[in-house]
């Protein structure tokens, strides 16, 4: 089993930045892809980032170029660096980690909200 506490959301003017955080515990030695999804009220979650094990990065088109996500290893924890951040971007934010046996994990979510 693997644990996931996300934090670092909350409310941001538009342009703003934040960055949000997603501590692993657990059998983390089993996790190969740790990634960021996203939900808005009466729509389907969606991928926004991930990352492998090797540190390979994936984004969907609508964040590419604005949002940085990495991995430290030795704490275990993965990062969302969201810059120039949109009202569109206005969701809560999950992490989600999967194993090797291709098993999903997932935090609570923490909410994001982008607001002049």
């Amino acid at each position: 089993q693997v644990q996931l506490v996300e934090s670092g959301g909350g409310l941001v003017q538009p342009g703003g930045s934040l960055r949000l955080s997603c501590a692993a515990s657990g059998s983390i030695f089993s996790i190969y892809v740790m990634g960021w999804y996203r939900q808005e009220p009466g729509k389907q979650r969606e991928l926004v980032a991930a990352i492998t094990s090797d540190g390979s990065p994936n984004y969907v088109d609508s964040v590419k170029g604005r949002f940085i996500i990495s991995r430290d290893n030795a704490k275990n924890t993965v990062y969302l660096q969201m810059n120039s951040l949109k009202p569109e971007d206005t969701a809560v934010y999950y992490c989600d980690a999967v194993d090797r046996s291709g098993t999903s994990f997932w935090g609570r979510g923490t909410q994001v909200t982008v607001s002049s």
